[in-house]
């Protein structure tokens, strides 16, 4: 993964502590901005999908889990 530059505006009292710990702070960024696009995309997915799984768990609800033979559970 390549990597670029970028500016970001943090409060002063943050960065001190975080340089005082010996904190990495672009790799704690780039950890926490990994983090909130995995949220954002599923609650995008849950979003997108939310209905056909409502009306899937509708019709289990109603009609029984699909071949229920083949279930091991």
């Amino acid at each position: 993964m390549s990597r670029i530059k970028v500016n970001l505006t943090l409060d002063a009292d943050v960065v001190a502590e975080a340089r005082n710990l010996g904190l990495n702070m672009s790799r704690l960024a780039e950890a926490a901005i990994v983090d909130a696009a995995k949220v954002a995309r599923n609650r995008r997915w849950q979003a997108e999908n939310g209905a056909a799984l409502d009306a899937y768990a509708q019709e289990v609800a109603g009609e029984g889990a699909p071949m229920p033979r083949l279930r091991r559970i």
